[in-house]
């Protein structure tokens, strides 16, 4: 895209806060390949304007959709009209496409972006032991994912132990050949060690697991883009571990969320 007209699809990505967001440069560098005239806008929205700013952007029809990040994965759900079956079965969801009626329509995927990074890199997620700090929007699709791809057992450790619990069940139901355990913070005797919260994002947060049962061979892996080395990573790094970055979701993700905005080459 060299220039904003008139005729400009405006997109966004809807998350408090967007500064650490790497959507707008990945999803506009893609848009102008495709030649398509388009341009994705970082919306700074916080829990208490949600619903406001989800009924701004349906009235907008110049609107084509937004990417869903932290803290809104979940509680934009009930805002729209339907959620595709991914997101459905999570019970989350990171992009929605306004249709020219009108209606809102989400989907979901986090998890299977999360998967397709890592086996970019080289590391398959079937047969693998896995620890996941988090129980929210993208923790949950990253679950269903590793269990739709192989995993031979999950566990989920998160602050708030009933969310995981919650998690686990439904992740154990969908996926009855992976063991799936809620945990305590350690990630000892796992092969893949992910953090999925948002610590991180800031210099000051606590660390989202007990980086002492961090062992080397392990992939530390993050879903944080900025900073791009958490202290988590920098742990991991200190500890012999297998580093694997946040943007890697994202940019495995990006075909998938163009094509459910049904954005093409022109």
């Amino acid at each position: 895209m060299s220039r904003v007209t008139g005729r400009t699809a405006v997109l966004g990505i809807l998350g408090d806060p967007v500064v650490q967001a790497r959507s707008p440069q990945l999803l506009n560098d893609r848009m102008a390949e495709l030649g398509f005239d388009g341009v994705l806008v970082p919306l700074h929205v916080p829990a208490e304007g949600l619903a406001a700013a989800v009924a701004g952007l349906r009235a907008i029809r110049s609107f084509r959709g937004v990417v869903v990040t932290m803290p809104h994965k979940q509680a934009i759900i009930p805002l729209l009209d339907e959620l595709a079956s991914e997101g459905a079965q999570v019970g989350a969801c990171n992009i929605v496409r306004r249709d020219p009626d009108g209606r809102l329509v989400g989907s979901m995927f986090d998890g299977e972006g999360f998967v397709a990074g890592l086996r970019q890199s080289g590391h398959d997620v079937r047969g693998r032991r896995i620890f996941v700090a988090g129980a929210g929007g993208a923790a949950s699709g990253i679950a269903f994912a590793l269990g739709r791809h192989g995993a031979a057992a999950l566990t989920l450790h998160n602050r708030g132990e009933a969310r995981a619990a919650a998690l686990a069940a439904r992740v154990q139901a969908a996926w009855p050949a992976m063991a799936v355990t809620v945990g305590t913070a350690t990630p000892a005797g796992h092969d893949i060690v992910i953090n999925a919260t948002s610590l991180g994002m800031k210099p000051d947060d606590a660390l989202p697991l007990d980086i002492t049962g961090l062992q080397p061979g392990m992939i530390a892996a993050e879903i944080i883009m900025q900073p791009e080395t958490t202290a988590f990573l920098a742990a991991g790094q200190a500890r012999g571990c297998i580093l694997h970055y946040g943007q890697a979701m994202l940019a495995a993700q990006l075909d998938l969320m163009l094509a459910f905005l049904e954005i093409k080459r022109k």
